[in-house]
């Protein structure tokens, strides 16, 4: 037999393994790892994938939390684990296509080490303020901080957060005038906005828009392609004419890379039914999420697309951690 004809049989072999493993799929506990510790935004996220995915699936879903290292170390086992679609990675933006340009060396690859099963869900992000910052719209915003340069600050989630790269892409794209100050999560960073010791903050919609509608922030724009149904007054970037700026914090569910495809096709079909369920999307949007569920090679471009712009994003502001 020829090298081309074994390569054929080879993978013919290969493709009637997997979809024989996956007629019995899942055959036991599915774990689905969140590399955060348990409480915030993506640790409840998957636990309500979870919940949905064990009634469907007739297999418990059990989440399991391996927190540290901004969520490399977590990544890394799932990239390192079987792949036979029993171990899951709920994956994040920050970690997935910003962590691998912010960090000197991270120990996995996003695009060699994963299949991308589906987006699940993205979360909106918004620029808030202190009622005492005198700039009514996005536009006045920009042409007092050219005006009053250095004066203007921007806190947020962290160096190298998703709410700090989509505030210097914001600057980088309309010459805003503002610094960046980190603190150790969004939420604080909005306290501290809406008690006036910093102007500007760059939070999640779900982080902020109570504060929005009460009165004690104001918002100057959304950074995703549609308005939020939280903050349906508050217009998109877009809309005020920055073209195509777009800048959400996303979640989604990814598989070692070697994992059959008909068990990736299977997670697809489940993790995308769960999604059209009604409680899950009510569930999402008390997280200020909005679900997705995009196919495999939909998630693998926007993955793609997301690293190579937020790349250029990172050179251009000097972002670096240790």
């Amino acid at each position: 037999m020829n090298p081309i004809a074994r390569a054929l049989a080879a993978g013919a072999l290969a493709l009637a393994a997997g979809a024989l493993q996956a007629q019995d799929y899942p055959a036991k506990p599915i774990r689905l790892v969140v590399p955060f510790a348990t409480g915030g935004v993506t640790d409840t996220t998957a636990r309500v994938i979870a919940d949905r995915l064990s009634r469907q699936v007739g297999q418990q879903v059990i989440v399991e939390n391996r927190p540290g290292g901004s969520g490399n170390p977590g990544t890394q086992y799932v990239a390192q684990s079987a792949p036979d679609g029993y171990t899951l990675l709920l994956g994040f933006d920050g970690t997935m296509v910003i962590n691998p340009f912010v960090f000197p060396k991270i120990p996995f690859d996003t695009m060699k080490d994963f299949q991308h099963v589906t987006k699940m869900g993205d979360a909106g992000l918004v620029l808030v303020a202190h009622p005492s910052v005198p700039a009514k719209t996005f536009a006045e915003l920009v042409a007092y901080s050219k005006a009053n340069p250095g004066k203007l600050s921007f806190g947020h989630s962290g160096t190298g957060g998703t709410t700090h790269v989509a505030g210097e892409l914001l600057k980088q794209r309309t010459g805003l005038d503002m610094q960046h100050i980190p603190y150790k999560s969004g939420g604080q960073a909005v306290i501290d906005a809406i008690g006036g010791q910093v102007p500007l903050a760059y939070s999640a919609v779900a982080g902020a828009h109570a504060h929005v509608k009460s009165g004690k922030l104001k918002a100057y724009g959304v950074s995703s392609q549609r308005r939020v149904s939280s903050l349906p007054d508050v217009p998109t970037f877009i809309e005020q004419g920055i073209a195509g700026f777009e800048a959400v914090s996303w979640v989604g569910i990814h598989v070692p890379v070697k994992t059959p495809r008909p068990i990736v096709d299977r997670l697809h079909r489940e993790i995308t039914a769960a999604l059209r369920d009604p409680d899950v999307r009510a569930r999402f949007e008390t997280l200020g999420v909005e679900p997705v569920g995009n196919t495999p090679e939909e998630f693998t471009a926007q993955v793609r697309e997301d690293l190579a712009r937020w790349s250029k994003v990172i050179e251009a502001a000097r972002i670096r951690l240790d």
